[in-house]
């Protein structure tokens, strides 16, 4: 049975992917995304800051996802977390214009993912940068309005102390 993918192309490195515990920013169905297994990373060549040497389009990374939360670095979007992660070098893995794509461990003819190499993800790395914020009343509503299909004026938020 193939297991499902979520595919994103990206200018970050792997450096950076593993200082925040994944990849981040995303406009994504958080359902569908925490549905997925595994996370196929491929760079953005052709983005102005890009961060990693690697040829566009090529996947570099493939994380075992653990959750999908609020990105810590842009409201509204999402962070997919990793579990596990493991480098490779498998070129032209990349078509379409939607920096996101779902697909499943069957469409990957030349990723073998039962022999990729994982490696547990590292502790938080100390910064502020790494470390997850609180999140505002306004990036919660808008969060929980993604994940539920509803306009962000129809929720509440009760807290109690």
């Amino acid at each position: 049975m193939a297991d499902n993918v979520v595919s994103v192309l990206t200018f970050k490195s792997v450096e950076t992917i593993l200082e925040v515990g994944g990849t981040q920013s995303w406009t994504l169905d958080r359902a569908r995304a925490k549905a997925c297994k595994y996370a196929v990373i491929c760079r953005n060549a052709h983005h102005a800051e890009v961060e990693g040497s690697e040829a566009h389009g090529s996947a570099f990374m493939v994380g075992r996802i653990s959750d999908v939360v609020p990105s810590t670095d842009t409201p509204g979007r999402w962070l997919i977390l990793f579990s596990e992660y493991a480098l490779c070098n498998v070129p032209d893995q990349w078509e379409g214009r939607n920096p996101v794509r779902f697909w499943t461990t069957k469409d990957y003819k030349e990723i073998d993912f039962d022999a990729l190499e994982f490696q547990p993800m590292p502790e938080a790395g100390g910064t502020a940068s790494s470390k997850p914020r609180g999140l505002t009343i306004a990036e919660a509503k808008e969060g929980l309005s993604l994940t539920f299909g509803v306009d962000p004026a129809a929720i509440e938020i009760i807290i109690r102390g």
